[in-house]
């Protein structure tokens, strides 16, 4: 079994960074509305929680300098 590295911090109300092995990201937003996610590997992703066992995820990746 694998073991991974993955940490969560709360830096203000609302806004989470977290860290694992191989990026960071900055996560703002309430449990009762939208999230926003921006990673350092360009990756950015709004979810949100519906009512019972539903969400919904968008991811998007920007393209960085240099990448075709």
């Amino acid at each position: 079994m694998p073991l991974t590295f993955r940490k969560s911090f709360r830096i203000l109300p609302g806004v989470r960074l977290n860290i694992n092995k191989r990026s960071w990201s900055i996560t703002t937003g309430s449990g009762n509305g939208p999230r926003y996610t921006r990673s350092s590997t360009g990756r950015r992703t709004t979810s949100m929680d519906l009512p019972g066992p539903f969400g919904w995820r968008r991811t998007s990746r920007t393209r960085r300098d240099g990448e075709h």
